[in-house]
């Protein structure tokens, strides 16, 4: 069954730094534009990062910008969210979505949890 599963969450202290992974093993990576989106409590579902099918081309939400990092590791077939510097306002239930570059069928993970505290 072709499935996302996100890991990586946790509890972590301002400032503090989280590795999220979208395993992807039923995916041809370069075949899908991957985005890390997140939900807040009481927020909508906002992108955080989003990196093309060629892996050439990443997009970053402004409030991002500068300490988290998107990327794809081919071998592992994941897709990563580096996350650094990170603030309460971070705190949020991260989802990977894949979307199919020909078919424009998408897919997402379950979530994983990421709590910014003291």
């Amino acid at each position: 069954q072709v499935q996302l599963v996100e890991s990586g969450g946790g509890l972590v202290q301002p400032g503090g730094s989280l590795r999220l992974s979208c395993a992807a093993p039923g995916f041809t990576l370069s075949e899908y534009v991957w985005t890390w989106y997140r939900q807040a409590p009481g927020k909508e579902r906002e992108l955080v990062a989003r990196i093309t099918s060629t892996g050439s081309v990443t997009t970053y939400a402004d409030s991002v910008k500068g300490r988290f990092a998107i990327s794809r590791d081919n071998a592992k077939k994941s897709v990563l969210l580096q996350m650094d510097s990170l603030n309460p306002e971070d705190t949020a239930v991260y989802y990977c979505k894949a979307v199919h570059t020909v078919t424009w069928r998408e897919w997402w993970g379950q979530g994983t949890q990421v709590t910014v505290s003291s």
